[in-house]
């Protein structure tokens, strides 16, 4: 590529490596943007796009020291960066604070922070009942738009955007890009975005990497999407229309769980965090070989949910599960991937539950191995977790939970990061699991996984079930559905 004039910023023959990696990422990789730009960057999870974005911005490797090498690295001078976990964002412990911090460092006077404050989390549709809580006691999507905010609050030139709707509800994702479309009219947007219909009617141009990191493509962005078509399907990377692409080659989602064996009764159920219930539900009965979607706005009370039914969280009434130890049957996959990480490597990570239950090392090495293929994760094996892409993490996560062959498997958000390929590997490795009676509980923001693979669906509004479809070919509500009142008892 040619080099910028002074309206515009890039990279030229960027050359970089990880720790414990015998390759490079990039190899003599060009990147050039000018001011006002909209680009969006698509590729396989794991190809690098966040990192490029980094080395964009410069906090590769100023903030962050990795080996990299580059003939030049021009960064502009005011930007904002939005990362794909929020937790990893934030300064302070309460959510006034957080953009306090910002209007300081832009010598913003006290007396009009309280208005700025509140200007911005309205902006990314954030409403608490009081602005000075702890940013810890937020649900993961309403941390995202905090994160958000506080970036919008920068007032930034350039905006770096790194899967920033990763945690969001429906609602949420299209607020949020509908406010991005307004504050970036004036301002240069390099994104990576995995829902990429929320923001293709408003980048300029589309960039096109492959699984090795190398930009195949790069122009304006209907010209790139439609002469890449093949290209896209090839490295499994997000496109419009994929969905019906997949549909016609999807496993079959019947199955007859009408009357299937009761796996887990709830009653008189709440979860407390804090001495306070966030989460009721008065009765609840689950069985073998269902697929749960649990879906709600963020905060409504998902994953309190599923973190009471594991013990995670403190909780009253009655929960039974239909075996005795249920930790030898039920495996759960947080939010956050890295909550669950306990070794130095992808491959001891894979290894450590069978250990536990002193497994022989023959059989670890098969499974191990297995499970490598299977979740794309064999030239990761020596890599250490936290040194993995957002999506490579998410796929160790649901396959250390895997790997124990569970009667129940629990997971919370377990596609979000994932580049096309690999949700549709996960998704078809759930339900060939179903099928063979294994209990998905999952929650989930992504309605075509609702609508393709959930034979059940329940939604939680503030706290408590209020409703539950019963499906009989992927989300569609039989006659069982039902809306249920605020009094109502929640019976199924």
């Amino acid at each position: 590529m040619s080099s910028t004039s002074r309206e515009g910023w890039g990279v030229t023959n960027l050359r970089l490596a990880f720790p414990k990696k015998n390759a490079m990422l990039f190899k003599d990789l060009s990147f050039d943007y000018q001011r006002g730009e909209k680009v969006l960057l698509l590729g396989p999870s794991g190809c690098g796009k966040s990192t490029v974005l980094q080395v964009l911005s410069g906090l590769i490797p100023h903030s962050i020291e990795l080996p990299m090498r580059s003939d030049r690295q021009e960064v502009p001078n005011n930007w904002g960066f939005i990362f794909q976990d929020p937790d990893t964002q934030f300064c302070m412990p309460y959510v006034d604070e957080e953009i306090a911090f910002v209007l300081e460092n832009r010598c913003i006077e006290r007396a009009q922070m309280s208005e700025l404050i509140q200007r911005y989390l309205d902006m990314v549709d954030l409403k608490l009942e009081n602005n000075h809580q702890l940013i810890r006691t937020l649900s993961g999507g309403m941390k995202q738009r905090l994160a958000i905010a506080s970036i919008l609050a920068l007032e930034p030139e350039v905006l770096f955007l790194d899967e920033p709707t990763a945690l969001l509800d429906p609602n949420g994702t299209e607020q949020l890009w509908k406010t991005v479309r307004q504050i970036g009219k004036d301002r240069t947007l390099i994104i990576v975005e995995h829902k990429i219909n929320h923001v293709l009617d408003f980048v300029d141009r589309v960039v096109l990497f492959n699984q090795h990191g190398e930009i195949f493509a790069d122009g304006p962005k209907q010209e790139t999407l439609a002469r890449y078509r093949d290209k896209l399907d090839e490295f499994g990377i997000w496109h419009p229309g994929i969905w019906s692409d997949y549909e016609k080659n999807q496993i079959g989602n019947q199955i007859n769980s009408e009357h299937a064996e009761s796996i887990l009764e709830l009653k008189n159920f709440a979860v407390l965090r804090q001495k306070q219930v966030k989460f009721s539900a008065d009765h609840l009965c689950l069985n073998r070989g269902e697929w749960i979607a649990i879906v709600g706005e963020n905060g409504a009370g998902k994953s309190t949910m599923i973190e009471g039914i594991m013990g995670l969280l403190r909780t009253n009434g009655q929960l039974r599960w239909s075996f005795d130890h249920p930790e030898n049957h039920v495996q759960f996959v947080f939010q956050n991937p890295e909550y669950q990480f306990v070794t130095d490597s992808v491959e001891d990570e894979l290894a450590f539950s069978l250990r536990v239950n002193k497994m022989n090392e023959e059989e670890i090495a098969r499974r191990v191995d297995e499970h490598l293929e299977r979740y794309a994760l064999k030239a990761q094996r020596n890599q250490h977790p936290f040194q993995l892409s957002t999506g490579q993490k998410r796929r160790l996560s649901v396959a250390s939970a895997m790997i124990n062959h569970p009667d129940v498997l629990i997971l919370d958000e377990p596609t979000f990061g994932q580049d096309a390929k690999n949700t549709f590997a996960l998704l078809d490795i759930f339900q060939q699991l179903r099928l063979a009676g294994t209990t998905i509980i999952m929650v989930t923001h992504e309605m075509e996984i609702v609508h393709h693979f959930a034979t059940r669906v329940l939604t939680v509004e503030n706290g408590r079930l209020v409703n539950d479809c019963v499906s009989s070919e992927g989300g569609e509500e039989r006659n069982r559905g039902q809306r249920l009142g605020e009094h109502e008892q929640v019976v199924f």
